[in-house]
């Protein structure tokens, strides 16, 4: 599978290939603060096949916390284009940034419920986690 995106001023361009490891929505409070209050929709992408194909994103981790994540974003829009998280080789793409969202299909799970707001919509028989799933 080929993916292809970027953010919403086009300043930043991305190929994502390979096959998803995981589609899911996240419901954590650091994703509620990056999407402005819904859960996060994204896919778990073969870092190894991800590359940005114009413009450099600005990068940001919190310095209070042990094992941060890595969040890339475009400098100009703002736009969170990935998340990277410590020792995973993944690249966690958001689907809003997807050329083609429709490509994303639908969540496979749904993570971090523990942090859920009472306005969150979880599809009927999704299987849910409070936290991530065991491995």
């Amino acid at each position: 599978m080929k993916l292809e995106g970027g953010c919403y001023c086009g300043a930043v361009r991305y190929v994502a290939e390979g096959e998803p490891m995981m589609k899911a929505q996240c419901h954590c409070r650091e994703c509620q603060y990056i999407t402005g209050g819904s859960p996060n929709m994204f896919l778990l992408m073969p870092s190894s096949g991800f590359s940005y194909t114009k413009g450099t994103p600005k990068q940001f981790a919190r310095s209070d916390l042990e094992r941060a994540v890595t969040r890339e974003f475009c400098a100009e829009c703002g736009t969170h284009l990935t998340t990277q998280r410590p020792g995973l080789p993944a690249v966690i793409l958001k689907v809003g940034t997807l050329d083609d969202p429709s490509l994303f299909g639908s969540p496979q799970m749904a993570i971090y419920t523990i942090d859920k707001q009472a306005f969150h919509q979880i599809p009927d028989g999704l299987p849910t986690f409070e936290r991530l799933p065991k491995r």
